[in-house]
């Protein structure tokens, strides 16, 4: 069914819960590619003997890299891009299929929804493996309560494979992995893309960033979001939450308190009006600025 890329960076532990609830909870059976940064904690051997594939670098080359290189082995029509500290709640493929078949086409992401203990309102099982209560969490993820949202950029994301191949998968310059869903999105915006859905039944717990882009320090992690942003100004001309606010009309929709703007059909050209122009004319200073200072 699915072609599902895992890139992990030395977080067996992480990295085996992952691939237990792809196994015990899909509906469907999948392809397993993961790619292996460093590796020095005993994920290869694991992978081996539980005859899963993979692709391997002795250095840790990022997530885009790692995600190219496990993609190029994928065998099946849809890859679906995961971090390695999901843990996937039963069906969750299910309900990425079935819209899918509703599409009748292949220009579309779709992505499932993360969920953890943000503000409060999720259903809370360990921030990490050592806590991890998957008894709690079974017994419980259906109280967790969704619509299907717009403009969605976050894993895990479904595209089919021909899509994925045309825009040449993540951008790789974005090391060692912020600022890379968007441009992804961008990009698939740029080839007629216009349906960038988050299935809210299609649930993934998320045990709060534990993935290898995410292990840096605080400050390391400001500067490189920083960086990110500068790289996509400087390629898109616009900034991401430019692109995120008038084109994918992701965000938060207050008036019917919800954290994501409902769905609400395939996303159309922005509407071009004095908002539109003044922010676009600040993208342009910023990135003239960039230009400016030879960035």
């Amino acid at each position: 069914m699915f072609s599902i890329i895992i890139p992990t960076f030395n977080n067996i532990n992480y990295l085996k819960i992952c691939i237990d609830s792809i196994k015990k909870n899909s509906k469907f059976v999948h392809e397993i590619i993961v790619h292996v940064n460093e590796g020095i904690d005993g994920t290869k051997n694991y992978l081996e003997d539980n005859k899963i594939n993979y692709t391997w670098t002795n250095i840790n080359v990022g997530l885009c890299k790692g995600v190219n290189l496990a993609a190029q082995k994928a065998k099946m029509n849809y890859i679906v891009y995961s971090h390695d500290d999901f843990y996937f709640c039963p069906n969750w493929d299910l309900y990425l299929y079935d819209e899918i078949k509703k599409i009748e086409h292949n220009n579309f992401f779709l992505s499932g929804t993360m969920f953890h203990e943000l503000e409060g309102r999720e259903l809370f099982c360990g921030s990490n493996f050592k806590e991890f209560n998957e008894d709690m969490l079974l017994n419980n993820y259906k109280k967790i309560k969704f619509n299907d949202y717009q403009g969605s950029t976050w894993s895990p994301h479904v595209v089919h494979k021909h899509i994925w191949e045309k825009v040449g998968g993540f951008s790789e310059e974005f090391f060692p992995g912020a600022g890379s869903d968007p441009d992804f999105a961008m990009k698939l915006w740029m080839e007629n893309v216009r349906i960038f859905k988050g299935i809210g039944k299609s649930l993934v717990y998320h045990f709060g960033s534990k993935t290898l882009r995410n292990k840096l320090s605080d400050r390391l992690k400001k500067n490189l979001g920083s960086q990110s942003s500068k790289i996509f100004l400087k390629k898109w001309k616009i900034t991401i939450n430019f692109f995120k606010g008038f084109y994918l009309k992701s965000g938060i929709d207050k008036d019917k308190k919800q954290i994501f703007n409902i769905y609400d059909g395939p996303l159309k050209e922005p509407n071009k009006n004095i908002k539109y122009f003044c922010n676009l004319l600040l993208c342009r200073v910023k990135y003239l600025y960039l230009k400016l200072i030879n960035y």
